[in-house]
This record gives C-alpha cells, structure tokens and sequence, in this order.
C-alpha cells in the first residue's frame, strides 16, 4: 500500500475528537416554530368559551369592559341555567350567584338568553341576578340585527 503523495493536497481527519462545529443550523427549529404558528392559528378561534345559544340580532352598540373576567349566565333554549359553562339548578342560581358576587369587585353580569325563550322566563332570571348581588346586568345579543323605525 502506498501512502499519499508528498505535494498532495489531500489532509487526512485526524484520529481523535472531531471539531465542534461553530455554527448552528437553526432550520429546524424555524420549521417547528413555523408547524406550532399553524396550529395555534387554527385552534385559537376554537378556543372561545360559551355555549351554543341562538342570540336575537339587535341595533344595540357594545358594552365596554371591566378588568375582571366577565361574568355570564346563560339561559338554552330548552330553559336550563348556566354560569359561565357550568349548569346550575334553578334553586342554586341565587346562592351562587351571591358567593360569586362576594368574591369580585365589579356588580356587572352578562346574561345570554336564547332567542327562543318566553320574555317572562328571561325577566324571571334578571331578578335572580340581582337578588344574586349584580345589579350591572347587559343583555349579550348579535349584532346586526333591525334597527327601531328604519325601513
């Protein structure tokens, strides 16, 4: 066997630890970075909390918000209750509501009815609402809906 040939430009890799290299190859990460932005854009409006109710479409403009967490109570179309996604018996509703009220500094409350609730049922709960401690309630409708006097 013959060696290399003196003026050969050839090097051979020196036995022994290789050296590090200097620079990072960042591709990958770009390529997770890149595959997580999709997913989070895909998700984040599957995300939003509430429950499926059919709300009556109004003129009304948009109440302005408080720094806590807004509250909701919701009444289906069926007549059952909930607070936020958690149903409630009718007879806890006041109860509830006054432990809740305890424990927040804003008295403002959303009520989110469906359409096809009697008015005297949707009464009947914004009386428990304030016997419950929140005397700020807003009705949540759609907007877009007719407006009063217009063609």
């Amino acid at each position: 066997m013959k060696g290399p040939e003196p003026g050969s430009h050839r090097r051979r890799r020196a036995r022994g630890r290789a050296q590090p290299m200097a620079e990072i190859n960042i591709t990958p990460f770009v390529d997770v970075m890149l595959v997580l932005l999709i997913i989070f854009m895909v998700a984040a409006p599957l995300m939003t909390v509430g429950v499926p109710v059919e709300l009556p479409q109004t003129a009304a403009s948009a109440l302005p918000m408080d720094e806590e967490e807004p509250l909701t109570v919701t009444v289906t179309d069926t007549g059952a209750l909930l607070i936020q996604t958690a149903e409630v018996a009718e007879a806890d509703l006041v109860p509830r509501l006054q432990a809740i009220a305890a424990e927040r500094s804003s008295t403002r409350i959303y009520l989110r009815a469906d359409g096809q609730n009697a008015w005297t049922r949707v009464a009947q709960v914004m009386g428990a609402l304030n016997a419950g401690g929140f005397s700020d309630i807003g009705l949540v409708t759609d907007a877009g809906g007719p407006r009063m006097g217009a063609l």
